[in-house]
This record gives structure tokens, sequence and C-alpha cells, in this order.
């Protein structure tokens, strides 16, 4: 190691060049500190003789602790064959002893997981600010944008785009799926041609079949969105099911949760939600059943049929000037 300061180091004869102990960074003398072989703490030993060696070691060091590392000298002495293997890639075996040192191994993994999947036919950006587990699996042609995060279990098909600041954690993306900027997905399962955000945020148990448009500041939990359908702004659908080919209206909710129990929303087929509805669970809408927008859904609603609860508007005639003649004449009373 270039910086070998704070490991123990490998003493060899130098004349035969055979292990002839380990000396601890602390107990080490000027010269044993000049050498750049250290100890990476791996071991493979006859469990008869290292048992034998262990029960001789003392504390007899600078920090008054039991070294494991005595041992190698112990069974040494007794004659026992001592080798030290030379391992090409010290990073590999860096000790992590300090939160710089666990940043350290982490960037190694997530560099050599990004120079991987580039050699398979993965367009990473800029690796040094994408993070990916090398547990995932990624297909050929999809890009990975700077500051992708990649957790966990993931499956990414081929030919996929992850726009910069997304999250994804223990999720399956199928074939040529889009996630745009800032979206957050946990645990879900994401199906063929999909688009995704911006800011979209998919929770556990969230499956979005073929064809599925999640936009802006949606948000999904435990809801399965059949192929086709499209809730593309700020909506929150939760304990759902949505049939295919559906639309939700932008500022839909589904009032999932009465306070002590979660409750059911379903859609059939090609029903349509207009914008700021709320679907009070547990509730089933049929097949090409239409809201109105600012409509509350408190009842199921037929296959076909118009759901429609609104305030009948007013329109009251020269209200205005009539407020503002109001407002003056008070004004000027105060004066």
């Amino acid at each position: 190691m270039e910086d070998s300061s704070v490991y123990g180091r490998i003493v060899r004869d130098p004349a035969t060049g055979q292990v002839e102990r380990i000396v601890e960074h602390k107990d080490a003398t000027a010269a044993q500190r000049a050498i750049a072989e250290i100890n990476c703490g791996i071991y493979c030993a006859d469990p008869a003789l290292l048992m034998a060696a262990l029960k001789k070691i003392r504390p007899d060091n600078a920090q008054r602790e039991y070294y494991l590392t005595d041992a190698v000298h112990a069974l040494i002495a007794n004659g026992a064959s001592v080798v030290a293997l030379n391992h090409i890639d010290s990073r590999e075996v860096l000790g992590v002893n300090t939160r710089a040192e666990l940043a350290a191994a982490g960037a190694a993994l997530y560099a050599r997981k990004a120079a991987d999947l580039q050699s398979d036919g993965v367009t990473v950006l800029d690796p040094s600010r994408t993070w990916i587990d090398p547990r995932a699996r990624i297909g050929r042609d999809t890009v990975l944008y700077p500051g992708v995060i990649v957790e966990g279990e993931c499956v990414i098909g081929e030919d996929c785009v992850v726009r910069s600041g997304s999250r994804l954690a223990d999720t399956v993306l199928g074939r040529a799926v889009e996630v745009r900027d800032h979206c957050v997905l946990q645990e879900s399962r994401v199906g063929d041609d999909v688009q995704l955000g911006p800011f979209a945020h998919l929770r556990p148990g969230t499956v979005l079949e073929a064809g599925a448009r999640v936009g802006n500041f949606v948000e999904l939990k435990k809801t399965r969105l059949g192929k086709g359908s499209k809730a593309p702004h700020l909506s929150y659908l939760g304990d759902a099911e949505i049939g295919p080919g559906c639309n939700v209206g932008a500022g839909t909710i589904t009032c999932n949760y009465d306070g002590v129990n979660k409750h059911k929303t379903t859609l059939g087929a090609g029903v349509f939600i207009g914008s700021d509805s709320q679907l009070v669970a547990p509730v089933v809408l049929g097949d090409g059943a239409y809201v109105a927008a600012g409509t509350t859904v408190t009842e199921d609603v037929p296959p076909g049929a118009l759901a429609l609860s609104r305030v009948r508007q007013i329109n009251l005639e020269g209200w205005v000037a009539r407020s503002k003649k109001k407002a003056g004449g008070a004004a000027r009373r105060r004066a």
C-alpha cells in the first residue's frame, strides 16, 4: 500500500523472503513501519495448529491486547509453515475502521460495478456520481444519468433510461422504461414501455402494467395501474386496483384510510376520473364509468354511468361593483 500507516506489517526474512512475523503499527520500529506490505486480516489455518498457537498469546504489546497476529509468530517458532499471499488489488482487502474508510470501500465497489455494466453495454454517463448496488442487474443499452442511485436487488431491463436524481430500491423495470428526473421507486414492479415522472413516487406494492403513464408529483402505494392507464399529475393513489385504459385526472385522491383501517378502490376498464376528485374507499367504479371534475365519490358507480356531486354554481350579477362600493363607503366612514 502507498499509505500503510495504520496496518500491521508483514516482516520477512531478508535472505529467503519467508514470513517471520506480523507486527502491529503501534509496536513497529521505524524500519518496520517503512514496510509497505500489510496484513489484511484474512487467514486460512489448520484448526488444531491454530488453537494450540492461540493458547500461547499474551498481551505483551503497546495496546495490552491479545493479538491474533501473534499466532503467526508462535506457529513459525514451532516449525510450522506460514505463507503470505500478496494480493494484487489492495482496495479489495482494505480495513474499514472509520467512516472515511467505509466510503472508500463503497466507492471501490460502485466503481467496479459501473465498469462491469459498461462492459456489458450499459451507458453510465458519470460513474463517479452514480451508485449501483453490486446485486443489481441492468440490461443492455440502458442509460443511467448522473445522480442515479440503484439499491438492493433491482432488475432494470434493456433500453431503459433513468434520469438524474432518481432512486430505485428493490424494484423491477421492464424493457424501454423511462424514469424521468427525481423519482423514487421502492419495492415496485414496472412493465414495458412505461413512463414515470418527473417527481413520481412509487411506494412498496405498486405495479405499473405495460404502457402506463405516471407523471409529475403522483404517489402510488400498493396500487396496480392497468395497461395503458394514465395518472399524469398531482394525485395520490393508494390501495387501488385500476383497470386498463383509465385516465386519472389531476388532483385525484383515493381516500383509503378511515382512521382505523385501509380500504380498497377498484376501477374497471376505461374509467375516466375528472380533476380534483376524491374516491372514498371502499368503492367500485364499473367499466367505462365517468367521474365529473370536483366530485366526491362515496358510492359505487355502475358501468358507463356519470358520477357527479357538486354544489350548483350561482353567478351573482354585479356583485363585484357592489362589493367595491360598499368597501369604499366603509373606508370613508373610518377616515
